[in-house]
């Protein structure tokens, strides 16, 4: 079986240097938060996402989160679908239209094969519909 680079400890820092932008425009609005959702985030700090994928947006307040951590404190963003192939990264900046929101924290895989949760972890935690997002506005991925 192949050795995971992560889980092993065989990277000591980022194999990433550059990535171009990965955008993806709302398809749907979300209006829920949860104090106990168990959210398990996995090692692995990036997903490579297909054109036309649909994910789940999720924020976070909890300044914890990130990969093989349980985050609770969470709000539904919204579903976006990915308008170019690219790759999301832990601790890319998250921007909402022009707007940054966070950075993300990691990947939850619970609803794969259908979507993946994708969580950005910020000072603050709204719903989709308390944000006033719009179908169509942008998600924006960014490696600073």
């Amino acid at each position: 079986m192949a050795v995971d680079p992560y889980k092993s400890g065989m990277l000591k820092k980022s194999p990433y240097v550059g990535k171009r932008d990965v955008k993806g425009s709302v398809v749907a609005i979300l209006d829920f938060s949860s104090e106990s959702r168990g959210l398990q985030l996995i090692s692995q700090p990036s997903r490579a996402v297909v054109q036309g994928q649909v994910h789940e947006m999720i924020i976070t307040d909890d300044t914890g989160a990130g990969p093989d951590q349980t985050v609770n404190r969470v709000s539904y963003l919204a579903f976006v679908s990915i308008e170019d192939s690219g790759v999301l990264l832990r601790n890319d900046t998250v921007y909402l239209n022009d707007e940054k929101i966070g950075v993300l924290a990691g990947f939850d895989e619970t609803h794969m094969p259908n979507h993946q949760n994708v969580l950005v972890q910020s000072d603050q935690r709204y719903t989709g519909k308390e944000k006033g997002i719009q179908i169509g506005d942008v998600f924006r991925f960014v490696m600073e």
